[in-house]
């Protein structure tokens, strides 16, 4: 429940003018429904007594029969309002979750964001956020909307039935309303879980097999993947189903206990006429407003039955989001731009324990390039991460522009040094746009100038310009042609220190050698340092440093 309030503080405080208008369109509707039945209960009860007292001509229709159109009219011009007023709260507090996400993504540390994989993580976070809406929308200003309501309802029949009428409602549904959800809560924690899940592993495998499609029907595989996704889906299938199960029997023992109140109400109703304490058409409007607090019950149950659901995506999307801690202010650096980069007795952790480096010292100066040379897995992409600032030094000491790395505001370093890992992605949409990544002001000659840099002046004119447009993940460009673009991104940002791991991998080595003069000569007073695993790179480099395990 913890979870569950974390999430609605958020939403709240993101649209709280949103969310009141929401919860009093809610309210209305709620209340307009118990009026209008009361109201016709009473009508009709009014009219059958003064029919057979024989006064029925003198008795006055026309007044409660334009009350009860009145209010008919109106609960349904409320009832479009509080959804109109509804979806735009929760598409508001949708928009704050969505930032939400993306800060606590910016706080993963490299090496996690390097596992992380596109299509997966896209479905797990648009069913997160989808499953979140529900705090709001289902939950909580349902929630407010009912209690409000009930206690209105309360007030208004101690005043025109008697109080025992209006206490045998408010504790009925108080009473019974909370017993039902706490029920349908507990018994859909696991149930609701478990088809979320299933669902998921439906969609990755699904996904999988989409973009795998080619290599799946080369290899014959094609049958066995079909069988597996048909088995994802019928477990996804019988998930929903035991939560479906849950919540018909929910809905079933929430009607018996609405018409346990109502049978209450009705008989004391009844006993209550016969001795004399109020008026039959007086009586009859508690028991049609009984009737009519079932709309403030219903709403409730979708939002419980998927209590599981909301927990497991609060946890994860509000997972470390919040900290009591302040974030440490540091002033930006006076960095002399002649010093390069100074690395003294740097010490590096092995990801599963012990040292992986160890007493590494360099200095690369401006102008200068060094290329780490090393066996695969010998630590060349870790001891990159650790120089921009990404990964954790075991001891030792780092110093950019003459500056300490940890005195660096994040901002600050990231305008100085600008690290280009292995793995690098590019958006769907225009050349010219994934080139903005680097700098929103880029111009079509700045554009145009780095692409020559990195030998892409011709895929460019081939495709139709920087107006061309790539598919997801850059589809469109060779592997080679992609990551060239990358790099022209990381180019355009003109860092003093650059930081290349493996920069030419996928290109035949004339294209690489002409990548790589194209980078000095793009940058050529920056410090550049790369893990080299190609002939080309190292024969770019002005020093070697070989990283041993």
């Amino acid at each position: 429940m913890k979870a569950l309030w974390r999430a609605f503080r958020l939403i709240w405080q993101a649209t709280p003018l949103a969310m009141l208008r929401d919860a009093g369109m809610s309210t209305l509707v709620l209340i307009m429904g118990a009026a209008l039945l009361g109201l016709s209960g009473w009508f009709i009860t009014a009219t059958g007594v003064a029919g057979l007292a024989g006064i029925g001509i003198a008795f006055d229709v026309f007044r409660p029969s334009a009350g009860v159109r009145l209010l008919a009219l109106g609960r349904a011009g409320a009832r479009y309002f509080e959804r109109l007023m509804s979806h735009d709260a929760t598409l508001r507090a949708l928009a704050v979750l969505r930032v939400t996400l993306l800060q606590r993504l910016a706080r993963w540390p490299i090496p996690r964001l390097r596992h992380l994989r596109g299509a997966s993580a896209l479905t797990r976070i648009t069913a997160d956020v989808d499953a979140l809406d529900g705090v709001a929308l289902r939950l909580a200003l349902p929630l407010m909307a009912a209690l409000t309501t009930h206690v209105m309802v309360f007030l208004v029949l101690s005043w025109l039935v008697t109080m025992q009428v209006a206490a045998v409602i408010l504790v009925g549904y108080l009473l019974g309303g909370a017993i039902v959800l706490m029920r349908v809560t507990f018994a859909t924690l696991a149930p609701s879980t478990e088809a979320e899940e299933a669902m998921q592993r439906l969609r990755r495998q699904a996904i999988g097999l989409f973009r795998g499609q080619r290599d799946v029907i080369l290899q014959g595989e094609l049958p066995a993947i079909r069988t597996a996704l048909d088995g994802a889906e019928v477990e996804a299938r019988a998930a929903l189903e035991r939560l479906d199960r849950v919540d018909t029997g929910a809905g079933f023992w929430m009607q018996v206990s609405i018409a346990g109140i109502v049978s209450v109400v009705l008989g004391l109703s009844g006993w209550l006429v016969t001795q004399g304490a109020v008026d039959a058409a007086p009586a009859a409007i508690g028991v049609f407003v009984a009737l009519s607090l079932a709309e403030s019950l219903l709403p409730l149950r979708r939002g419980v039955a998927e209590v599981g659901r909301i927990r497991d995506a609060v946890g994860r999307v509000l997972d470390g989001s919040e900290s009591d801690a302040l974030p440490v202010v540091k002033t930006t650096p006076k960095a002399d731009a002649g010093q390069g980069i100074s690395v003294t007795d740097l010490c590096i952790n092995r990801p599963g324990g012990g040292l992986l480096l160890q007493g590494l010292s360099f200095h690369v100066a401006p102008g200068e390039t060094m290329a780490f040379v090393g066996t695969s897995g010998s630590g060349k992409s870790t001891l990159l991460d650790v120089l921009a600032g990404v990964g954790t030094a075991a001891g030792g000491a780092v110093r950019i522009g003459g500056v300490d790395l940890a005195d660096w505001p994040e901002d600050d370093l990231r305008r100085w040094l600008t690290l280009l890992p292995q793995r690098s992605a590019l958006v769907s949409g225009s050349l010219r746009e994934n080139l903005s990544l680097a700098r929103a002001d880029v111009t079509d000659a700045d554009a145009l100038a780095v692409l020559e840099a990195c030998a892409l002046t011709g895929v460019v004119e081939g495709r139709g310009g920087l107006g061309a447009i790539l598919g997801e993940g850059g589809a469109g460009l060779s592997g080679g042609e992609a990551r060239r673009l990358v790099l022209a991104r990381a180019l355009l940002r003109r860092p003093n220190v650059l930081l290349l791991d493996e920069p030419t991998e996928g290109l035949d080595a004339q294209t690489a050698r002409a990548v790589l003069r194209g980078i000095r000569n793009y940058l050529p007073d920056a410090a550049i340092l790369v893990a080299a695993h190609r002939p080309a790179e190292q024969e770019f480099a002005d020093r070697l440093v070989t990283v041993e395990k």
